[in-house]
């Protein structure tokens, strides 16, 4: 019977890996299409405020209207969509935008893949799940990694306000995937990141009101590449299949996948974030950051191998201990 209910569970966590790689091949064409907003003018408060309003506008009418009882949220879990919007949405966002704007988006994008490791060392400290030493030497290497890429030691192309946004990023991350593992089994994923969005362009709002932008902002050339797109439509594309999309994805994802797991696939954002830096942005990493990426890659890999013994995750209920 074991048997049998394992192999029956096989398609579906295939399929939530689907949904977790989908997620973060999306987001990681934010960070390029973000970066040309910003050589045209866009500050980063500007393009996270736009671009986060935008997608709960987008968002919010479409599950009032297909799912309506997914907005509604028990008494004791009203505190979920907030803490989600703050941290999972606004904090990830504002702070990701800000570290693209002051170093490359490269490093920008290893640096927010951290998230793993915060995952892990909740886990263990939070939750008191025993992590396999493969997990502990997993994050030694993706920390080494993250040493190499990001090369503090050089004042080329990096600074302090970067490399501080890009980890409170990563903490911002690991609060994502901790807090849309527990939703996304409480609740309806798609009320989840409607609410989400909604209470993040809440927040930013009040730090960057999008009515105080000047209005030829948004028309504005935006390059891609030897192509230009008025800033609209590329907002319109960062809102919709660089937020609205990969979120809702995401917290589909974590209905299968453990946290750990979910944010180990973030892996795969850091080399489509490259590819698509090179070909829009004409930007790389340098030979030393690539190998430290790779690295990076390893300890992430070695995380999700060794995943959590005693299956301490699949019967958690909440973020913390009890």
């Amino acid at each position: 019977m074991a048997v049998t209910e394992r192999a029956g569970r096989i398609p579906i966590r295939v399929q939530a890996t689907g949904w977790g790689l989908l997620s973060w091949v999306l987001f990681a064409g934010s960070g390029p299409l973000a970066k040309a907003m910003m050589v045209a003018g866009w500050n980063p408060a500007a393009v996270t405020s736009a671009r986060i309003v935008l997608a709960a506008v987008l968002l919010v009418p479409v599950v009032a209207w297909f799912r309506p009882h997914a907005l509604r949220f028990s008494r004791s879990d009203l505190w979920l969509p907030v803490a989600y919007g703050l941290l999972g949405v606004g904090g990830v966002q504002l702070l990701f935008f800000v570290a693209v704007a002051e170093i490359p988006v490269g490093v920008a994008i290893v640096l927010v893949n951290l998230a793993p490791a915060f995952v892990a060392l909740w886990m263990r400290t939070a939750r008191g799940a025993r992590l396999r030493g493969s997990v502990w030497v997993g994050i030694g290497f993706a920390i080494a990694g993250l040493a190499v890429v990001a090369q503090p030691w050089q004042s080329a192309g990096l600074n302090i306000v970067g490399l501080t946004a890009g980890l409170g990023s990563a903490m911002c991350s690991a609060a994502y995937f901790l807090l849309g593992e527990y939703g996304a089994r409480r609740t309806d994923p798609s009320g989840l990141t409607a609410t989400g969005l909604a209470v993040g362009a809440v927040a930013v709002t009040v730090i960057a009101p999008p009515w105080a932008f000047p209005p030829g902002l948004l028309t504005a050339p935006i390059a891609l590449g030897d192509r230009q797109l008025p800033a609209w439509l590329v907002l319109l594309i960062l809102a919709a299949f660089g937020t609205a999309v990969p979120y809702l994805a995401g917290l589909r994802a974590l209905r299968e996948l453990s946290p750990i797991a979910a944010s180990v696939l973030a892996v795969v954002e850091p080399l489509a974030a490259a590819v698509l830096a090179w070909l829009l942005l004409g930007q790389s990493l340098h030979p030393a950051q690539v190998i430290g990426a790779v690295i990076m890659l390893i300890g992430a890999t070695a995380v999700q191998v060794g995943g959590v013994s005693g299956g301490v995750v699949r019967r958690s209920t909440g973020l913390g201990r009890g």
